[in-house]
């Protein structure tokens, strides 16, 4: 069920409009059907829901994995906590960032270190995400009680063991990094920010049936 009472800044509110469009694949679908069934087994239970999205350098897969996954939770009416973490850290990526900017977020950075903090905003109603590259195990993610959702082949298959979760759900997108730098570079970085948010949307509409 949608939370009618929140509010998403203007830009976002028609991307989002979009996206609840955006089909699913029947593979896709089953990829998701382990979180989703995370959420609903958290939410019988009333237990907090922390995710955790993780991929190698915590720049761009898992920083629009957690923005959006908190987004949807948000739509939905849904308590759930979202973060992200790597195990390399690196920088939120600027053209990741940028994305997010052209799709309706509005963002405030530090711009101090070469791995600046920023805070995402989605709504005027609700405080700003924080978003920056930092390990799973850094003090702001959860040390126990939570899914660790692998985004990325790499991490996936080179850390066989994500301390203190509860389950590993791998939930795999393609990196727009190989278009860094070329005419497709836009384009590619949006479509798949617009493809983790449409199944983000997807699992949190779900845990709501």
């Amino acid at each position: 069920m949608e939370n009618t009472k929140l509010t998403f800044l203007p830009k976002l509110e028609d991307s989002i409009k979009q996206i609840l469009n955006i089909p699913i694949t029947d593979e896709r679908k089953e990829v998701l059907s382990p979180l989703i069934h995370y959420i609903r087994e958290k939410q019988d239970k009333y237990e907090a829901i922390n995710l955790n999205f993780i991929c190698t350098h915590n720049s761009r897969r898992s920083q629009f994995s957690q923005i959006w996954a908190k987004v949807a939770a948000s739509y939905f009416g849904v308590e759930a906590n979202c973060y992200s973490g790597g195990i390399e850290i690196t920088a939120f990526n600027e053209r990741a960032v940028a994305s997010l900017q052209r799709i309706g977020f509005r963002t405030i950075s530090d711009n101090a270190t070469e791995n600046p903090k920023y805070e995402v905003f989605y709504s005027e109603m609700k405080p700003g995400i924080k978003a920056f590259s930092k390990l799973v195990d850094d003090l702001s993610n959860p040390a126990s009680n939570f899914a660790a959702i692998m985004t990325c082949d790499h991490a996936d298959e080179n850390c066989p063991i994500i301390s203190g979760a509860e389950i590993r759900i791998p939930v795999r997108f393609e990196d727009p990094k190989k278009f860094d730098d070329t005419v497709l570079e836009q384009k590619m970085y949006d479509e798949r920010s617009l493809q983790i948010a449409s199944e983000m949307f997807y699992v949190f509409s779900r845990a709501n049936d």
